[in-house]
């Protein structure tokens, strides 16, 4: 990928519809100036990635006033609210609307034991081998699964393994669930940066993946093995709530949340565990995202 290509719309391919289409992206103008030029990147190193910038926006969106951007937020990206548990009275800010809960039924979740399903409502990437993430970005940055991990040791267990990137918009539902059934463990903190997980950023620097705040869970599942979960925070998102008790887990179990800004889960299984659906893998190919929903299937153990 060239340095043109980091310029280029966001592309994504729609698996309900059957198209591609252009994202419309939430603050693409400020993205843009941030990521694509000599002072927007010194703004970000010098502030904007620094967690307590994110923490400060969080304080105002958890303001009583922040109740007045939910309206036209609905109206212009036409979020459908008959999908979420809305309470009476309504949200009582901005954040209680931006991590609002499913109502149930509202995403089925594919039943099959041996079948995966997408962690959370957003933009997917699938990479059979890890190795190949580096795709996505310009040549020359290789994908430090090492980094990422945060443990060495734990690392070598998926050494060849397969990777999802689930990238959730600031339009999205913001709550993520768990991809497999299984035994979780305890979720364990990665201090890091805080920076914007948008392509118009990764494509310049995929190393913001394993340098931003994250949080780890390892989940011990009888179809897939081990699968290592992380939730990787981004710009103005200062907190990562996990609402799952460590133990016994089942799919599509709600695993935690996000507080206002983009973000990003990925998932991590052992090299030979997985294999993806086939219009997953066609369109990372060619560094498209598939917008799918949670609950949705993404592949097929192969143990």
């Amino acid at each position: 990928m060239n340095e043109m290509d980091a310029d280029a719309p966001i592309r994504v391919f729609n698996r309900a519809s059957g198209s591609i289409e252009t994202e419309a992206v939430y603050g693409e103008s400020f993205l843009r100036w941030a990521y694509g030029s000599p002072l927007g990147r010194l703004t970000v190193a010098l502030a904007i990635q620094r967690p307590v910038f994110s923490w400060l926006y969080g304080i105002l969106m958890n303001r009583s006033n922040s109740r007045q951007k939910i309206p036209p937020f609905i109206d212009k990206y036409g979020i459908e609210m008959d999908d979420f548990v809305c309470p009476e009275g309504g949200f009582p800010h901005f954040n209680g609307f931006f991590y609002r809960r499913l109502r149930r039924g509202a995403r089925p979740v594919a039943e099959d034991s041996q079948v995966a399903v997408f962690p959370a409502d957003g933009r997917h990437l699938a990479f059979p081998s890890v190795s190949g993430a580096d795709a996505f970005s310009i040549k020359g940055q290789a994908f430090d699964l090492s980094g990422l991990v945060g443990d060495a040791d734990l690392a070598r267990t998926f050494e060849g393994g397969s990777l999802l990137i689930s990238r959730l918009c600031p339009v999205d539902y913001h709550r993520y669930h768990f991809p497999v059934a299984g035994d979780a463990g305890d979720s364990v903190l990665l201090p890091g940066s805080l920076r914007s997980v948008s392509p118009l950023a990764l494509r310049r620097n995929l190393s913001i993946l394993w340098e931003n705040r994250r949080e780890r869970t390892l989940v011990d599942s009888p179809e897939f093995g081990k699968v290592l979960f992380f939730e990787i925070g981004a710009t103005c998102v200062g907190h990562i709530g996990q609402t799952y008790q460590p133990g016994r887990v089942e799919k599509g179990s709600e695993k935690g949340f996000f507080a206002f800004g983009g973000s990003c889960v990925a998932t991590l299984f052992e090299k030979g565990a997985i294999s993806f659906d086939p219009d997953l893998l066609e369109h990372s190919a060619s560094g498209t995202e598939v917008y799918a929903q949670m609950g949705e299937r993404c592949g097929i153990s192969s143990r």
